[in-house]
């Protein structure tokens, strides 16, 4: 499985973002092809580091999905939202692979 995993920072208007983020990019993202989970979680509690409003995770089955969901039409789509809510700067993303142990 990959993930990837997005960290927000603190927008300047939250309830925007919060409307903009719920009502237009989730069931945007969530068309993605291959997307087989999509996790939000709020109130971030950073232990070391920066405080962060939203993490994003999204996962596929493999690097070559994800790839293909993100050069799709939907994934064009997504990707050019995203500057609608949360300007240059304000969100970081990693992808990695994930492993059950």
């Amino acid at each position: 499985m990959v993930r990837f995993l997005v960290l927000y920072d603190t927008p300047e208007d939250p309830a925007a973002f919060d409307k903009h983020y719920n009502e237009v990019h989730i069931p945007l993202a969530k068309q993605l092809p291959g997307l087989r989970r999509y996790t939000v979680s709020k109130n971030v509690a950073p232990v070391r580091g920066k405080q962060y409003y939203l993490v994003a995770e999204l996962d596929w089955e493999s690097t070559e999905a994800m790839q293909a969901a993100f050069g799709s039409e939907i994934g064009k789509q997504s990707a050019a939202d995203v500057l609608k809510f949360a300007p240059p700067g304000t969100s970081h993303s990693v992808i990695f692979e994930v492993a059950e142990v």
